[in-house]
């Protein structure tokens, strides 16, 4: 099931230091639901076809210029048109201190106006980086997220089928964990996706027989990653001799989360098998892979070149 999230416009100040010139009486409600941001040029003007109210408005040295052509009644009319979209919230750009016509219909309509003191191309793309992350579609899978080698895996399987456990074996070889049991997953873009873990188990990793681990105190900070991106997903299945698998590598497989196809591959365990070494080496071939150069194709085309040259040749 995929989450929907929306950010809380108190939030959005805190973390950009926006100041408040006029807070409505709905601000620790407000929550934001759409990452792009408008700035309202022509609704100053008074054409508001296509106008998006869920959007933050940002007014930088344009608007203020036309504005500050205009009579102070003038600017009543205009922001009294404008504000009676109930949007969001305004952000003035540059530090520039809000028109007494402008706190007075926002008074009016009930809309929160913020102010910047960054220039207004800065505010808008710091905004929309952070609201298309925040906003970003994402579920949680059962799981383990590990960085090898700079790709990021993400282990499937059954529960007890040894996740953790290769896990703690690729820890004590110098690489790190992103999650452990639920890993939350985000699409932060068309064709990439990111994965962390809830807040709640951020660190921890579990161990059947031992207990609850704390990975960052036993193995150093140096042992954890706050998010990686998904490179591969690797499924771990229990060894069955009714079953074929791919022994060459040439059959592409795929799973798809969220949209996003990731490169996925089925490792059947039995015991003694190095599961850790095993996926060093499976993320490895993924980065060639990635990088154009692919193993398997290589080693069935000299093959077949064999086979040519020495077609109708006497053994």
């Amino acid at each position: 099931m995929i989450d929907t999230y929306s950010v809380p416009l108190k939030q959005l100040v805190e973390e950009f230091g926006l100041q408040v010139e006029y807070e409505a009486t709905d601000f620790p409600s407000i929550r934001l639901t759409v990452a792009d941001l408008s700035r309202p040029g022509l609704q100053l003007a008074g054409f508001f076809d296509h106008f998006e109210p869920m959007r933050l408005q940002v007014m930088g040295n344009v608007e203020i210029s036309y504005l500050a052509k205009l009579t102070p009644a003038e600017r009543l009319i205009t922001f009294d048109r404008l504000f009676s979209y109930k949007f969001p919230g305004l952000i003035i750009a540059r530090d520039t201190p809000a028109d007494p016509e402008c706190l007075a219909m926002a008074k009016k309509h009930n809309v929160t106006v913020l102010r910047s003191k960054e220039v207004t191309s800065n505010v808008i793309s710091a905004i929309i980086t952070y609201m298309n992350a925040a906003l970003a579609p994402r579920i949680t899978r059962h799981g383990v997220l590990m960085e090898v080698y700079g790709e990021g895996i993400l282990l499937t399987g059954e529960s007890g089928i040894g996740k953790s456990e290769a896990a703690l074996e690729l820890l004590k070889r110098g690489h790190r964990l992103i999650a452990d049991d639920a890993v939350e997953i985000r699409r932060i873009s068309g064709n990439a996706l990111m994965g962390t873990a809830p807040e709640l188990i951020r660190n921890y990793i579990e161990l059947r027989g031992i207990g609850i681990v704390n990975v960052a105190k036993l193995f150093g900070m140096g042992a954890v990653k706050l998010e990686n991106r998904i490179n591969m997903v690797v499924n771990i299945v229990p060894w069955n001799t009714q079953e074929v698998y791919d022994r060459l590598g040439l059959e592409d497989q795929y799973m798809d989360i969220l949209g996003v196809k990731i490169p996925m591959y089925t490792i059947p365990i039995t015991p003694g098998r190095n599961l850790a070494v095993i996926l060093e080496v499976a993320a490895m071939n993924n980065r060639q892979r990635q990088m154009g150069y692919n193993s398997a194709k290589e080693f069935t085309e000299q093959i077949n070149r064999h086979f040519e040259q020495n077609l109708g040749q006497p053994t």
